[in-house]
Order: C-alpha cells, then structure tokens, then sequence
C-alpha cells in the first residue's frame, strides 16, 4: 500500500519537470522570454560605459561588483529600431554557455521586464522557419500567454561569444596593406 501513496508522488516530480519558467520582458511591442536558468540578475538601466570599435548593438560595459560585463541592446542584434530609455527599462544579466565549458555573463537591454511564467513541455512550439523579425537561429520556440503569442529565445545563440568576437574583428581588422599614395 505504501508504494500506491509513492506512485503520485512520482507522476508529480515526472509532471514538474516537464514545465519549464522562463523570464518574460517586452521589447519594441512583442513579448519574449529566456529560461530562468539562465537568468543571473535583472538590474536597472544605469551608466554604461562605451567601449571604442565595438558592434553597434554592444553598448557598452558595466561594472558588475568588480566585473567587466558587456551589454547588448537586444533590439540592435535583431536589426531592429531600439526604443528610447525610460524608467521602466532594464538590463537582463545572462549566462552564456562558451562551449569550452566556461559561462559568460553579459547583460541585454531591453524594454521593460515583465514577469516569470512556467510552461508545461507541450506548451512550447517548435520555432517557426518563416515570418518572425528575428533570426530562427535565435529562436528556441513559441510560447503562449494570455492568448498572446510569446518568443523563447535562444539565448546562447544570440550572444555567441564567437560570432560576436568575429563581429568585432572584422570591424577592427585594419585594410590590407599601406594606403594608396595620392597623386599630384
């Protein structure tokens, strides 16, 4: 008979972890959200200092409690028209998975954070091949909430730190070569 009172207490763990909370926030009128996994911090919008020669869509760096943490605004990475600052806007600290079994943490501006939100596996839809103002590659799926559609983002996809660091290269590589002597 004991083994009867454990069988639901099993289906309830299987159950549970089947649902996954992501953290939802909004930017330029759509809702996305990122697995709270990956979520280290959410801070308020402050002073970022600029760094020279970087990608348009990194703006700058925080001091983090004495690290250096790069800052995306997410609206730019998506070739996108980022809104104006304002009260409600915040940066969202990550974790970035490397690939070298190493995390990164960078932080993503966005416009304001909403709230965290659980989703059962059969909830989320496969990312869709066509139709959304971002990349694919950066979507992990499609969530609903509230009857409103919501984008899961992929969030080691979007600040690959290789591609971003190829980004920056090619930005500072310098041409090939002396410069052509001009003619008098």
């Amino acid at each position: 008979m004991s083994s009867a009172t454990n069988l639901p207490l099993v289906e309830d763990s299987l159950t549970e972890s089947n649902r996954q909370q992501f953290l939802t926030f909004g930017l330029n009128d759509e809702i996305y959200g990122i697995g709270i996994l990956q979520i280290h911090e959410i801070i308020e919008y402050g002073e970022l200092t600029v760094v020279p020669m970087m990608p348009k869509f990194i703006s700058g760096v925080i001091n983090l409690r004495g690290n250096v943490v790069p800052v995306i605004n997410l609206a730019l990475r998506f070739d996108q028209q980022p809104r104006a600052i304002d009260k409600r806007s915040g940066i969202i600290v990550v974790e970035i998975e490397t690939g070298e079994d190493s995390i990164v943490e960078s932080g993503i501006i966005v416009d304001n954070v909403n709230e965290v939100i659980e989703l059962d596996a059969d909830e989320i839809a496969p990312a869709p091949t066509f139709g959304t103002r971002i990349r694919t590659d950066f979507i992990q799926g499609m969530g609903r909430v509230n009857d409103q559609l919501m984008v899961l983002l992929d969030i080691n996809h979007i600040l690959a730190i290789s591609e971003i660091s190829a980004i920056a290269e090619a930005q500072v590589t310098p041409t090939d070569g002396p410069a052509p002597a001009l003619e008098q």
